[in-house]
């Protein structure tokens, strides 16, 4: 006989969200270690990220098939490309696939952790298939000085894309990921702070979502978490001074990343709080300015042209752009 919803363990849905570059990779790792299941088979490891993604290959798979179809980018900062890919969250079919994989996932396990830098295109896709199992979905934020987070996108994917261009998606993301989530269960961790003392912010983090799992880690019992997270991992520890950026854009992205990370501190989260981020998206659509920019121009070509009209392109500049956005993808 069926488990009923009040006799049924609780299922968990913890989804990491943030930038690309930002420890997403860190902290689903680190909670696959703590009891948390990471869909399996992961995409495997490589150069750029050697300790491994900790990103299920299906969840990956997905994503890039939807943001394909639409004609987005992870790194896209055009005005329409968010609400174009919320409008998924009432695409049956699509809930539906989303739905069964979750399903399935659970049949495994009762506390899942998903992470892709690209899942924060699809929040509300993810959070209509979760109300739809009765998943309880909670969301951690990783943060990371834009800066950092620029130079370690250019140190590892190279400089086909410029820092104005990688900063401008940081703002993008950073300020939609913050907004998308308001109502849910949520915290945020700062990279540095996780490098630092992970069962700490682990523990913090466990208190605020409500997951005893979390709550109260005795580091001493987890050395393989302590092997796995290196502060060596703090490779491209910058400043301002080793990215070129316009002196607007750096100003705003440093007053974004001061009131992000106060979003980390006891009750900073706060309506205040909200109200300054609120301005600051506002700000940056004022900006005028597109992530586009600073992007080869045969992806430049290919982010403008409808999906529909793009058989009428050109073979070499499909071809070239689509080489290009697999190569780097991502960095987004």
């Amino acid at each position: 006989m069926p488990q009923s919803a009040e006799s049924r363990p609780a299922r968990r849905l913890v989804l990491v969200v943030g930038k690309g570059r930002s420890g997403t990779s860190l902290l689903a790792g680190i909670l696959g270690r703590l009891g948390f299941h990471v869909p399996q088979p992961e995409v495997k490891a490589d150069r750029t990220n050697p300790r491994g993604f900790s990103e299920p290959r299906w969840v990956v798979r997905f994503h890039k098939r939807l943001l394909h179809a639409r004609g987005v980018t992870a790194f896209d900062t055009r005005s329409g490309a968010w609400d174009q890919l919320a409008e998924l969250a009432n695409d049956g079919d699509v809930v539906g696939e989303l739905s069964s994989w979750l399903e399935a996932q659970l049949a495994k396990a009762e506390n899942l952790v998903v992470k892709d830098p690209r899942i924060v295109w699809f929040l509300p896709l993810w959070r209509r298939s979760a109300d739809e199992l009765e998943l309880r979905t909670l969301f951690v934020t990783m943060m990371r000085h834009p800066a950092e987070v620029v130079a370690s996108g250019r140190a590892s994917y190279g400089t086909w894309q410029n820092d104005a261009s990688r900063a401008l998606s940081w703002l993008d993301v950073t300020l939609h990921a913050e907004h998308a989530t308001r109502g849910a269960r949520r915290a945020f961790v700062r990279y540095d702070d996780l490098l630092e003392d992970w069962a700490r912010e682990v523990s913090r983090c466990g208190e605020m979502l409500d997951v005893p799992l979390l709550a109260g880690i005795d580091r001493a019992r987890h050395p393989d978490v302590d092997g796995f997270v290196d502060p060596a991992l703090r490779r491209s520890a910058v400043g301002w001074d080793g990215v070129r950026l316009p002196p607007a854009l750096q100003t705003m992205s440093e007053e974004v990343w001061t009131q992000m990370s106060g979003l980390a501190e006891p009750a900073g989260d706060s309506q205040a709080a909200r109200a300054r981020l609120d301005a600051s998206r506002r700000a940056l659509q004022d900006l005028g300015t597109t992530g586009s920019r600073g992007l080869p121009l045969v992806v430049r070509i290919m982010l403008l042209v409808p999906p529909r009209l793009r058989a009428r392109l050109p073979l070499p500049v499909v071809h070239a752009a689509r080489r290009i956005v697999r190569r780097r993808a991502r960095s987004g």
